[in-house]
């Protein structure tokens, strides 16, 4: 479509709001009006020419008594939706009354069908209807809508009935459905605090798709594919991998055919996104967008998919739905456990004030097992998701459970900035199970963080994007697994290591003259203590614990009493066996790729300052974690001090001229 026609409709359709609802409603609210008036008038415009032949159906079926009527009607208005009320939009603006105009709206919001009326149910737009009523902008707003000057219709506008010439061009499904976009993007920007919970910025959206579509581009065959996100938002992340994919088919001469899947949780968004999908004419993926919590409500629990993107929330807690699924502890959904090959359970349950890297998994256990492609997968994290969590933790138990099964192709870090409601670094993860041979057993990791093209005008937190040219030359880097200054290959084992509890034994020195603090013991235990001390020889060696309480021959368990008020800690006693010393307790990170592994570790790095030291081997913990610092850090250097002393004398001079200029007339008496 042509921007400047696209530019003009929105620009009308802003300035309905503009116009109609200044006085009304404060800006952040206009979009409750206006999107789902845009969604009603393109709907309503779509179904003009078949309205006669549907209630002509209507009526048949009425006479014959027939109660599930939608879906005759749909085939009538041969659309995926349909209108069985008596009016069109246009019909309502000679109403004189405001009673009148309310009830015949309402009987015309009736009568769409179930599709659409859970799209007003989710956009709560009965609740505006009193509200536009009481300032009297009804009529207002429907005129607007339904006015000469823009055509929200699928056929052209002509001068006159000789239909020779186009007064207005006719707008398809895929130019309403980018002027839909547009609208959200320009609310989104007036509403900058909750734009980047359903808004991905399109460049790197572009950038998701490219990375698990054109990897495998010569190898789609015409056939038919899944796509799937499930954090969909507004669909956008669908719907532009849907065009890649048709476009990389398209040059290669293959016919292929896309079903796109999603789940979105905030009401408001699920319904833009199923509108969205209705006016591009997509009436069946409409009803492939689910709607509720991925997480404890999954709405595609069975079904596996080709191509999966998500931009997740993160940061944000998920202890409701833990909740819902039975609580943190008690978690057993498959998606979030694996088992080892010994059969140990690995919890992957990440700390409820974050789930991003649910999401992660839950894409995971969707992935195609069994087709020569298997599945793709590129997803949104910021740096929580590659290094939180101690070894052992849910975190990095799903660090470990991606890396093990060798599904992570690549990270990629994103410049700051790029997203509309955070200035944070962000990663797009990038999967498969079914990676190319010389991509098994690695991760590429690419430093894109200075890859940016800065913005003219801020939208947002985001100032600066990815232009064709970067996203094109990441592209290269990706595809070519080049090594250099901002690209690494590594090996899986590189990220993972053992975190080692290192003991040393306790030692403690006796003082049995020492008196015990009354209370502590019984009067009973009290004389068995005095008599046994009372009995011991003095050879009995006081550095010596195990000694000790051998030679008094009391019971455990009163030894055990008496041992903090007759001991001290002495570095020069003896070890006492099978007891560590808490205090010097410490715990060491061994990598995976460290030469002879733990006991070589303890070896050279602890026992030359901890002869003592040993590993309880009970208490190790697998952990993987991936730090961008640790492989792209670049030192600057010091700084020369005959630099250093240039400078000070620089400001040396200048300060002195400000001083004089400050002091230069004052006199002091001393």
């Amino acid at each position: 479509m042509d921007n400047k026609l696209q530019n003009s409709i929105v620009s009308f359709i802003w300035g309905i709001a503009d116009y109609c609802l200044m006085y009304v409603y404060v800006r952040g609210k206009y979009r409750d009006v206006i999107l789902p008036m845009t969604v009603i008038r393109r709907l309503d415009a779509m179904l003009e020419d078949t309205k006669t032949d549907v209630l002509k159906m209507k009526d048949t079926m009425d006479k014959a008594g027939i109660t599930n009527q939608w879906p005759a009607l749909c085939n009538a208005a041969d659309q995926a939706f349909c209108n069985a009320s008596p009016f069109l939009l246009k019909d309502l603006t000679s109403r004189a009354k405001k009673q009148t105009l309310k009830a015949d709206f309402e009987a015309y919001l009736d009568g769409f069908s179930p599709n659409v009326q859970e799209i007003l149910e989710k956009f709560k737009f009965r609740n505006q209807i009193d509200t536009m009523i009481d300032a009297d902008i009804l009529g207002a707003v429907i005129e607007k809508f339904v006015s000469p000057t823009i055509n929200l219709s699928p056929k052209p506008v002509y001068t006159d009935d000789t239909m020779t010439t186009i007064k207005l061009p006719a707008l398809d499904n895929h130019g309403m459905g980018t002027i839909f976009e547009e609208l959200i993007r320009k609310f989104n920007e007036e509403n900058n605090e909750e734009a980047g919970e359903h808004w991905t910025p399109r460049d790197v959206v572009e950038l998701m798709a490219d990375l698990i579509i054109v990897p495998v581009a010569d190898q789609i065959m015409d056939a038919t594919y899944s796509c799937y996100d499930g954090a969909c938002g507004t669909g956008g992340m669908l719907t532009v991998a849907q065009d890649r994919l048709l476009n990389i088919a398209k040059r290669r001469g293959k016919n292929v055919s896309i079903h796109l899947f999603g789940q979105e949780v905030q009401p408001e968004t699920y319904a833009i996104c199923k509108a969205d999908m209705l006016l591009k004419g997509d009436g069946d993926q409409a009803d492939h967008i689910a709607y509720g919590s991925t997480l404890s409500a999954d709405g595609n629990a069975t079904r596996q998919f080709d191509f999966m993107l998500a931009n997740p929330p993160y940061g944000k807690s998920w202890k409701t739905d833990a909740e819902k699924m039975g609580g943190k502890k008690d978690i057993l959904d498959n998606r979030f456990n694996a088992y080892l090959e010994d059969g140990t359970q690995l919890s992957m349950i990440p700390r409820t004030s974050d789930g991003q890297l649910l999401f992660l998994l839950n894409n995971v256990a969707k992935m195609k097992k069994d087709t020569p492609l298997g599945s793709r997968i590129a997803e949104v994290h910021n740096g929580s998701s590659i290094f939180t969590g101690d070894a052992g933790s849910g975190e990095s138990n799903a660090r470990r459970y991606l890396i093990e099964n060798d599904l992570v192709e690549a990270i990629i870090a994103l410049p700051e900035n790029m997203f509309y409601n955070t200035g944070i670094g962000t990663f797009i993860w990038v999967l498969s199970n079914k990676k190319e041979e010389r991509r098994k057993g690695k991760i590429q990791l690419i430093d894109a963080t200075a890859m940016k093209s800065p913005l003219r005008k801020n939208m947002g937190k985001k100032n600066c994007e990815l232009t064709p040219e970067i996203r094109k030359e990441i592209m290269r880097i990706f595809l070519e697994m080049e090594q250099s200054d901002v690209s690494m290959v590594f090996n899986n084992e590189e990220f993972g290591h053992w975190a080692v509890t290192v003991e040393r034994p306790l030692r403690l020195r006796v003082y049995p003259e020492r008196k015990i603090p009354e209370g502590v013991l019984k009067d009973a235990e009290m004389e068995a203590y005095c008599e046994a001390i009372g009995a011991l020889k003095p050879s009995v060696e006081l550095d010596d614990w195990k000694s000790f309480a051998k030679a008094t021959k009391l019971k455990a368990a009163l030894l055990k009493k008496v041992r903090p008020y007759i001991t001290e800690k002495d570095e020069n006693a003896k070890p006492i066996d099978g007891e560590a010393d808490v205090a010097l307790r410490d715990t060491e990170i061994v990598p995976f790729t460290y030469a002879g592994g733990i006991d070589a570790f303890i070896e050279n790095e602890v026992k030359p300052y901890a002869s003592d030291a040993y590993v309880d081997e009970k208490k190790t913990q697998i952990g993987y974690e991936i730090s961008f610092t640790k492989y792209f850090y670049k030192d600057n250097g010091l700084r020369s001090m005959e630099d250093i002393l240039k400078d000070l004398n620089t400001l040396e001079k200048q300060t002195d001229g400000m001083l004089l200029d400050i002091f230069g007339g004052l006199t002091y008496e001393i």
